[in-house]
């Protein structure tokens, strides 16, 4: 997907020095689902990138058959930080999302407190890995299903494919917009405080 977007500000607001709840998130997905164009549409700051341009030789270990046209792909992660108000700051980490990459994951997921886990639903079997290993971890996680322009699916068809729990939130959205991935974002937190306050009142 094009990262390019008119949502998109000239200029982010700079990170106060109030904020004091830091909270780190990984996005997760497939080979070519939007994570990298999410952190770079949503991030406050200029976001670090671990791209390579894409060559013959992996395209021999790498399905590159729903993605034409992509070119780069990231081969150890993606990092960018959001502030979603004065006080509640997001660290954003992209997980690459090619199969030989995989075992970078473990890792990545150390310290996590959330997930956005990021489909294509023209390819869901490619995220059933992130969940399964999301789920391994204990790591609580939404499902976001970014708009390539393909068949529509009710939520509740992607919900059976995913096998998702009915509380595990699931919503739209186009990766290459700031406020639609911000939303996302936002529904992982309230997804996170409300399963904590699920946690002290029991």
């Amino acid at each position: 997907m094009d990262s390019a977007t008119s949502d998109r500000p000239a200029a982010r607001t700079p990170l106060g020095r109030s904020a004091d709840n830091g909270l780190k998130i990984v996005v997760v997905g497939g080979f070519g689902v939007g994570k990298t164009t999410m952190v770079r549409s949503v991030s406050d700051i200029r976001p670090l990138n671990t791209e390579e341009v894409m060559t013959r030789a992996g395209e021999r270990v790498d399905d590159v058959s729903a993605i034409q046209g992509k070119t780069s792909t990231t081969v150890a992660f993606d990092f960018g930080r959001i502030a979603l108000n004065e006080r509640t700051v997001l660290y954003l980490f992209g997980a690459p999302g090619q199969e030989r990459f995989w075992f970078l994951w473990d890792r990545l997921f150390a310290g996590t407190l959330g997930a956005v886990v990021l489909v294509d639903t023209r390819r869901l079997a490619d995220s059933w890995y992130a969940i399964d290993r999301l789920e391994h971890h204990g790591t609580p996680f939404i499902v976001a299903r970014n708009d390539f322009g393909g068949p529509r699916h009710t939520h509740e068809q992607v919900r059976d494919a995913l096998d998702l729990p009915e509380h595990v939130p699931l919503i739209d959205c186009d990766a290459r917009s700031r406020p639609s991935s911000k939303n996302v974002l936002i529904t992982l937190v309230e997804h996170l405080h409300a399963l904590s306050t699920a946690q002290e009142s029991s």
